[in-house]
């Protein structure tokens, strides 16, 4: 059984459709990111999936417990760290977070205990006595972290986990996420690229609410992607003969220029079948005595990946 699943969730807020059918399950061990550009419906998703928003129509589970028929059971197996991390200002770190393991009927002692770990864990022993209020947006992000863990729950579904955290802090996050990562399963709601490939096992893409793409980071980067492209560097300042030959080459659908340094020109062909090769390109311009003194493949990057499923979307 999953530990996570969502079942044709749609969500409706009068004539604007916010999630249109999003199914997905998550299994432990995994580190599912939700990806999608501002208003996408990613938090929509996540409140759905945790059981503080209803769905218009379709179905979420936390261990097999009906996020909205059956939410005490759902919440109990759930550690959710919201977007704005809300907590209660006027408290301090320590009381805050002990008030949490008592709503979630941890003893005395048990809390204790937990509470101990995660201070160590999460580094929280120099705010430890502060009001929350009085806490930097990095540190308010901790307690957010920290009161979703306080359980030990099986799910764990993280709206923007490094948001305000500065690079070291998000270094230790991830390092953090990573380490409880084979216990647990784990959505991480984010915009930052970065993030998944640092940490996710999956990637799941949405754009205007719909599920664009469902696979690994290596799978994403492995399918064919109008951004690769083979590098050519030309002995030339001026590359608007080369740029004539391989534009007229059957199978070569673009060539610019990316960068002039020099007097040398590196060019970026587009040849989406790989047809014809680099080796044969290089020889077509050296019949012409036009030098090619490197030659590789530009690989797509994630954020490259991302662009062109989303930018898909609104077509």
């Amino acid at each position: 059984m999953a530990l996570v699943e969502a079942r044709d969730i749609v969500k409706r807020f009068g004539s604007l459709t916010a999630v249109d059918g999003i199914s997905f399950a998550v299994d432990r061990a995994e580190v599912v990111g939700f990806l999608g550009p501002n208003g996408a419906g990613k938090s929509t998703a996540m409140k759905i999936i945790s059981g503080f928003l209803e769905p218009t129509s379709g179905q979420a589970f936390i261990e097999g417990y009906d996020s909205h028929t059956q939410p005490i059971e759902a919440r109990r197996r759930l550690g959710y760290l919201p977007e704005g991390a809300p907590a209660y200002a006027d408290m301090s770190v320590g009381d805050f977070l002990g008030f949490v393991a008592g709503m979630h009927g941890l003893s005395k002692r048990q809390a204790n205990d937990r509470l101990a770990e995660l201070v160590e864990r999460i580094d929280l022993a120099d705010v430890w006595n502060q009001r929350i209020e009085q806490l930097s947006k990095g540190f308010k992000r901790r307690v957010g972290i920290a009161q979703a863990l306080v359980h030990d729950p099986d799910v764990l579904i993280l709206d923007e986990p490094t948001d305000g955290l500065d690079p070291n802090q998000k270094h230790e996050m991830r390092e953090l996420i990573r380490a409880i990562a084979p216990q647990k399963a784990i959505v991480i709601s984010t915009h930052i690229l970065e993030e998944v490939e640092a940490v996710c096992t999956r990637a799941i893409i949405i754009a205007k609410g719909r599920m664009l793409a469902d696979a690994t980071p290596a799978e994403l980067l492995a399918r064919p992607h109008e951004t690769e492209a083979l590098a050519m560097t030309i002995a030339t300042a001026d590359p608007r003969r080369a740029i004539e030959i391989l534009s007229t080459q059957p199978g070569v659908s673009k060539v610019y220029v990316a960068e002039r340094v020099d007097g040398v020109t590196r060019l970026l062909v587009h040849a989406p079948q790989n047809r014809p090769t680099a080796a044969e390109l290089a020889g077509i311009l050296g019949r012409s005595n036009i030098v090619v003194s490197e030659m590789f493949l530009k690989r797509a990057s994630l954020e490259d990946v991302f662009r062109e499923i989303t930018n898909g979307s609104r077509n």
